[in-house]
């Protein structure tokens, strides 16, 4: 139970140091995970009356830091000064795959040799990739980023979750994820009392596993509530570098192919192939926008047999070539 001042009985102002946390924030970074996780650290102190924690921002030339909605934050360091760090969470958002900043990567890594935590949430688990710290550990990021993160990351232990607490990487998909991820650290460092208290200060009254997917089910996102037309898609989006055939998907729904083409007209309004189309059309958007993969490689990836074929379907779709639209990305992420 939680005393009526908010902070958890048997609690004083003697202990260990408080931990220093570092928020490394990569231009354009998102706001709402950033505040997921900053805020429970906050809660921690005021709800156990105890500084357990303290942080500080960090920028990449030391001024301050612009999210994706505009707000700026004062940075307290800038990337390569000495900090006393015992975690570090890198946030990123916007197209981290353009991020490709060396002295970051090697401060990132100076941080893992004396001893910090590293965490990375929405995008920045693709920065601490790109430092070479995320060999032999499970982590996650943002859905957003996973295809092209995949495609240049193959070998990689990327999880398509909410959050992952391998040892000293702390990584979470973003969103309101963050959330979830710092009650599991707040319980592992300081227990579950505080934790509880924590997500119930914020109306958290369910907090997830981290093992919990990042999107919505099929059902709830597509708005269809037909079993076998969803084991369909759901196979569909599962196999967009090799696509399955007719027949195939047929059989996933125990169907005629006649009938699987009427379901997708009654439920979807277009065929079958249409709509298979259109996944692997937006899922090489995404790789041209978040990744350096060239036309071909990208054209293979979403299962077609040629640069040429994909150019013209690409444009046919969205109305420009993909290579227009990967400079159109970039010259944008540089404003």
């Amino acid at each position: 139970m939680i005393a009526s001042d908010l902070r958890v009985p048997g609690k004083d102002s003697a202990g260990p140091p408080a931990a220093h946390v570092g928020f490394l924030l990569i231009p354009d970074f998102a706001m709402l995970p950033y505040v997921c996780v900053i805020e429970p650290l906050r809660a921690a102190n005021r709800l156990s009356g105890r500084t357990l924690y303290r942080w500080s921002h960090v920028s990449i030339d030391g001024g301050p830091a612009a999210a994706s909605n505009g707000v700026r934050i004062h940075a307290d360091y800038r990337v390569g000064e000495e900090a006393q760090l015992d975690y570090v969470f890198v946030c990123a958002g916007g197209n981290p795959a353009l991020f490709k900043d060396p002295a970051t990567f090697a401060w990132l890594r100076h941080l893992s040799r004396r001893g910090a935590k590293i965490g990375g949430v929405s995008g920045g688990p693709y920065v601490l990739a790109r430092a070479n710290l995320l060999s032999g550990y499970r982590f996650t990021i943002h859905w957003e980023h996973a295809p092209a993160f995949a495609e240049e990351y193959p070998r990689l232990d990327l999880r398509r979750s909410l959050y992952e607490v391998d040892r000293d990487r702390l990584t979470s998909g973003g969103g309101t994820a963050p959330l979830d991820m710092m009650h599991a650290i707040l319980a592992r460092e300081h227990g579950t009392e505080l934790a509880m208290a924590v997500s119930e200060w914020f109306l958290q009254t369910h907090v997830r596993e981290g093992a919990g997917p990042q999107r919505m089910p099929l059902r709830e996102r597509l708005g269809i509530a037909h079993a076998p037309l969803l084991r369909v898609i759901g196979r569909m989006e599962q196999a967009v570098e090799n696509p399955i055939s007719r027949d195939e998907l047929a059989r996933v729904a125990n169907v005629s192919l006649r009938h699987l083409e009427r379901l997708f007209r009654q439920h979807l309004g277009c065929s079958l192939g249409e709509h298979y189309l259109s996944l692997r059309l937006d899922r090489a958007r995404d790789l041209v926008r978040q990744s350096s993969l060239s036309v071909l490689e990208i054209a293979l990836a979403c299962g077609f047999t040629s640069a040429s074929h994909f150019s013209r379907t690409f444009r046919a779709r969205f109305g420009q070539a993909p290579r227009t639209e990967r400079l159109r990305e970039t010259l944008a992420n540089r404003r």
